[in-house]
């Protein structure tokens, strides 16, 4: 079975479908031109055909190109065409609401995969294509309102190329989840190809329940003055007297919705703690300490170690006996079989089976606070996030009042700084508290740490190798390139001392000294449009020292784009007007950020 990459283009005159090889570069491409222009019965049986006996990746192509094919071989012509088009992008309404209400029926092509859902977070082709460093950025080169002329046909065919280009890239980018996906689609008998983590578990959850109870679980409707409580979970003693009220006044609060079905907290509870020298602040999403330009390196005698909580939502769960209202015990049996069998497959270095089993929990979670799942549970997500957090500050409680000092607390773990006269009291503390908890530390030991804030630092193990977070961590696709060359720098002075201004100068890969970013409405620069999404670097080159990119929409300038050029296409050659001076010294300046003098 061969791999086509598929996408579409429509205005009121023009329809085009491409599909393209993805080993061989070979491709279907089918134009219409003129309004009243229509699918040949051949044309349709060429696309039906693909559709069917060849595996298809498209990007949002169940929302938008699989229904769009769908019309057009229903011989619908371009006028119609656009107008299904327009309609799909901009109404409020779902794509399935607009098919029915159109009378058009959609297939589920067994072999399409739709990979826009499988990336952390949501972004634009354009976007991803400027985070995995696609060769060319390019926005739609004609207004989608505008009638195309016959001229302007093989700009738009180039235009739709470039697109199936990047997705193709970004398919293989994500190659290693969408595996994973085709070997749990064949274990369950459930299409999960194009589903994200948080959707698998809901339908594999779902499909596993009604297998036992033979029922089909909807979501639970909330009356909109629904109110519930924090129930005590019976592991928590707090000994000093400001968190000893906190609780107290956390048993008697009553918690409310807001209007997207999340859980609304009270200030008084997202107020500062403060523990020791530490500050703390509590939220829905989990504890955090609230250090800044924090630098540490432990002196003679002195250790610094991360524990971290294993599987601690699965564990609160548990121990807690949580399950959505509308599914009852089932699902904790079921969640508690899930977690057997993850630790077995771990065990044995089943791999497949241990992320198969890790998304199902971990996407559970994630469900646990959307009004639109069938596990949509208010109070399980309330507590399962407070009881982690509580537990959390009673160990940082019973550190600090015997004198051992912690340093930074993040969701679901702990950094201490303690000497080595205390680590008999500190094993008895963290035994202690995982006997009362029921839960599993995890130890790291670092030789450094070196944070911004909480989500933003580099830590270096005792093997020298790093573990770094937020603006210091690797590419991804769930962040934008913004001069990755900084962070890199400051990493490997903190980790290995090399100076910042050799790791800049000695580096030739342009993408690290990008910058991506979506600019609404669109960009310009020297009156060029360059799109929604622009990619551009720090120039030496003084004609620029003035210059900037504008949005369109208003002539304002792009945030930290003075000085800069655009780089919608990447060189072959790495560019000799990089502006060394600039990222080094932007380098030093995020290095005194983490504590650094």
């Amino acid at each position: 079975m061969n791999t086509y990459i598929i996408d579409t283009e429509c205005y009121k005159n023009y329809w085009l479908f491409l599909a393209v090889n993805h080993k061989t570069g070979s491709k279907l491409e089918i134009e219409l031109f003129g309004e009243d222009a229509k699918l040949s019965q051949e044309q349709a049986k060429k696309i039906e055909r693909l559709l069917l006996s060849h595996e298809t990746i498209s990007f949002n192509g169940l929302n938008y190109d699989i229904p769009m094919i769908c019309a057009a071989m229903d011989a619908w012509d371009c006028s119609k065409l656009h107008k299904l088009s327009t309609k799909i992008i901009t109404s409020q309404k779902v794509t399935w609401q607009i098919l029915r209400e159109h009378r058009l029926t959609v297939p589920a092509y067994r072999y399409h995969i739709d990979i826009i859902e499988l990336p952390i977070g949501q972004a634009s082709l354009k976007i991803y294509g400027g985070r995995i460093h696609t060769k060319k950025m390019q926005d739609l080169p004609i207004d989608p309102n505008a009638l195309i002329q016959d001229s302007e046909r093989s700009l738009m065919r180039e235009y739709c190329r470039n697109d199936t280009q990047v997705t193709g890239e970004l398919f293989d980018a994500l190659r290693g989840q969408i595996d994973l996906r085709k070997e749990m689609t064949a274990q369950y008998g459930i299409n999960l190809n194009s589903k994200s983590d948080a959707q698998i578990a809901e339908a594999i959850i779902k499909s596993e329940l009604y297998e036992q109870t033979g029922e089909n679980y909807r979501p639970k409707q909330y009356d909109a003055n629904y109110t519930f409580t924090y129930r005590n979970p019976e592991i928590i003693q707090f000994k000093t007297q400001t968190l000893c009220d906190i609780f107290d006044q956390l048993l008697y609060e009553t918690f409310a919705l807001k209007d997207n079905g999340s859980v609304e907290l009270p200030q008084w509870l997202v107020a500062p703690i403060t523990i020791g020298k530490g500050s703390y602040q509590m939220g829905i999403g989990g504890l955090h300490s609230r250090e800044t330009a924090q630098h540490i390196k432990p002196n003679a005698g002195f250790y610094l170690s991360d524990f971290d909580v294993a599987s601690y939502y699965p564990s609160i769960i548990l121990q807690q006996r949580l399950f959505p209202e509308t599914m009852g015990e089932p699902f904790l049996n079921l969640y508690r079989e899930i977690v057997k069998k993850r630790i077995a497959a771990k065990h044995t270095a089943d791999k497949v089976t241990a992320d198969t089993l890790k998304i199902v929990l971990n996407g559970s979670f994630g469900k646990f606070g959307s009004k639109y799942s069938s596990l949509y549970s208010p109070q399980l997500l309330l507590q399962t996030t407070i009881t982690g957090q509580l537990s959390l500050l009673m160990l940082i409680e019973e550190l600090e009042l015997n004198g051992i000092q912690v340093v930074s607390a993040n969701t679901d773990g702990i950094v201490t700084y303690y000497h080595e006269s205390q680590i008999p009291a500190l094993q008895d503390i963290l035994f202690n508290w995982e006997i009362t908890t029921s839960y599993t530390l995890e130890q790291t030991d670092y030789r450094e740490i070196a944070s911004r804030d909480v989500n933003n630092y580099i830590a270096v193990k005792l093997d020298g190798k790093t573990k770094c977070k937020g603006c210091f961590g690797e590419a991804s696709l769930s962040k934008n390139p913004d001069g990755l060359i900084i962070y890199e720098a400051v990493a490997q002075f903190i980790a290995n001392g090399t100076p910042i201004e050799k790791t800049v100068t000695d580096c030739d890969d342009i993408t690290k000294f990008v910058t991506v970013r979506r600019v609404t409405g669109g960009a310009l620069f020297q009156g060029e449009y360059l799109g929604k999404a622009v990619r551009f670097y720090h120039s030496s080159d003084m004609a620029l020292a003035d210059t900037s990119l504008f949005y369109v929409k208003n002539r304002n300038k792009v945030p930290m784009s003075q000085g800069c050029r655009p780089l919608m296409n990447l060189p072959d050659t790495f560019p000799n007007d990089v502006d060394f001076y600039y990222y080094y010294t932007k380098a030093n300046k995020v290095l005194k950020g983490v504590g650094y003098a």
